[in-house]
């Protein structure tokens, strides 16, 4: 079973090194690994020279547009029917992909599957919340709150990207979140409840702290999804979610007199609270 596995990068060449070598440590080791760097300007071209010769590493860049745009290149250049997402600062345990492969060949009708993970935060591992479940108990539901799948456990059948639209480039951040969302309304899911990879997470860079406000883009995305053909069931439970996190945003903006998010919000709920 050959896997593509899309590796996003910018300005990652102080732990690159860690995420590629998870991968070449796979116990399957039937893949492709497409390492795209989105418009680095560090030493990231001197990391990749060590592995120029590996047939089985592919580097591509592109000029600077975001995590989105990196993986749907990496996406729209592979070609197998399974791809893997690996983000450039987490790392695979080396039985990610053979365990991934057993379950989809286990259950062949699943064309999506995700596991659970280590989280290690500051360089410390850390309990997630009860609330970070990743088991398939109302996991639509629960996914509304919060993204409860993590793009590194992701494996999926390639044709599942183009028929929901791939990650939205306009989305500066929750991608990942939007995306899965589409699939969790129409697909049912595989969940492996072992822990396949290491999150690392508190540093710098990280795009959730660069950007507090996710709940503008979880609404977005929502108010996206509840316009499609999907169950009047879940539309519901979109509104009711909507109708759970929208107060809380706008107050925070007129406490901050962000009018003009505040105003872009309004609009863009107007039919539905």
């Amino acid at each position: 079973m050959l896997i593509d596995i899309i590796l996003p990068s910018y300005n990652r060449a102080s732990i690159l090194d860690r995420a590629i070598q998870s991968v070449l440590n796979q116990s399957h080791q039937h893949f492709r690994l497409f390492v795209i760097d989105d418009g680095s300007t560090d030493r990231t071209d001197l990391v990749m020279a060590k592995y120029a010769q590996d047939e089985k590493i592919f580097y591509l860049k592109q000029p600077n547009k975001g995590v989105s745009s990196a993986r749907n290149f990496g996406i729209k250049t592979s070609s197998a029917d399974w791809i893997a997402f690996l983000d450039s600062d987490d790392e695979w345990l080396p039985q990610k992909l053979a365990t991934q492969v057993k379950f989809i060949k286990d259950n062949p009708d699943l064309r999506f599957v995700h596991s659970d993970e280590i989280w290690i935060r500051h360089g410390v591992r850390v309990n997630p919340k009860k609330k970070f479940d990743k088991s398939n108990v109302d996991i639509f539901k629960r996914s509304l709150e919060l993204c409860l799948i993590s793009p590194s456990t992701v494996m999926m059948k390639r044709e599942l990207s183009s028929q929901y639209g791939h990650f939205d480039e306009s989305f500066t951040i929750c991608e990942d979140y939007d995306l899965w969302l589409k699939i969790l309304a129409r697909e049912e899911v595989g969940h492996i409840s072992e822990d396949l990879i290491r999150k690392y997470g508190g540093h710098d860079d990280q795009l959730s702290t660069r950007y507090p406000a996710m709940d503008f883009w979880r609404i977005r995305s929502m108010c996206k999804l509840i316009s499609t053909n999907i169950s009047q069931e879940k539309k519901e439970m979109i509104k009711e979610e909507i109708k759970k996190k929208a107060p809380v945003l706008l107050q925070g903006y007129l406490k901050h007199q962000n009018h003009k998010k505040h105003a872009e919000l309004t609009e863009l709920i107007k039919d539905l609270i």
